[in-house]
């Protein structure tokens, strides 16, 4: 049981004392009584954070449960551009978050080759990183040079 502001103080004190958090969350979108200052007060917050990743999903009723009978339930169509919504200030928060990372010289733990073009892996923060390499790096931990960003992940240069 907690409210933004709990949560804001938790995010800023893991900022505080873990550099280069990346901060990931679930949003809920749609649940019953959800208005549209609800929904955007929940916009800003996440604008606000800047998480590094989010899964967005919408309410769904489940039988059984208080919310299935509670007024108000938001309407498929409401839910689904809500939810479009915030997927696109997720991605934007993402795709932020890694052109941040961008000049970092980072260890990165590589777990799988695409068996096209990259080796993919993880840095300790848990950002997704693709190098394009003729070694075998799979798992194996590198330095590596972020050179580039997108929302789901970095490109990075792998340093001898």
């Amino acid at each position: 049981h907690y409210d933004s502001a709990f949560y804001e103080n938790l995010v800023n004190r893991i900022r505080s004392v873990f550099d280069n958090a990346a901060i990931t969350t679930d949003v809920m979108v749609g649940f019953a009584g959800e208005d549209d200052f609800d929904f955007k007060q929940s916009a800003d917050f996440v604008k606000h954070i800047g998480f590094a990743r989010a899964h967005v999903f919408a309410y769904s009723r489940r039988a059984g449960t208080k919310a299935h009978d509670m007024k108000s339930q938001v309407d498929q169509s409401t839910k689904a551009a809500r939810s479009k919504e915030m997927i696109k200030i997720c991605d934007d928060a993402a795709l932020a978050f890694h052109k941040s990372q961008i000049g970092k010289t980072v260890e990165v733990l590589f777990e799988t080759f695409d068996n096209n073009k990259y080796y993919e892996g993880y840095t300790k923060n848990y950002t997704k990183v693709k190098v394009e390499t003729p070694l075998d790096i799979q798992n194996k931990i590198m330095n590596v040079t972020i050179t580039d960003a997108f929302v789901s992940h970095c490109l990075g240069k792998i340093e001898q």
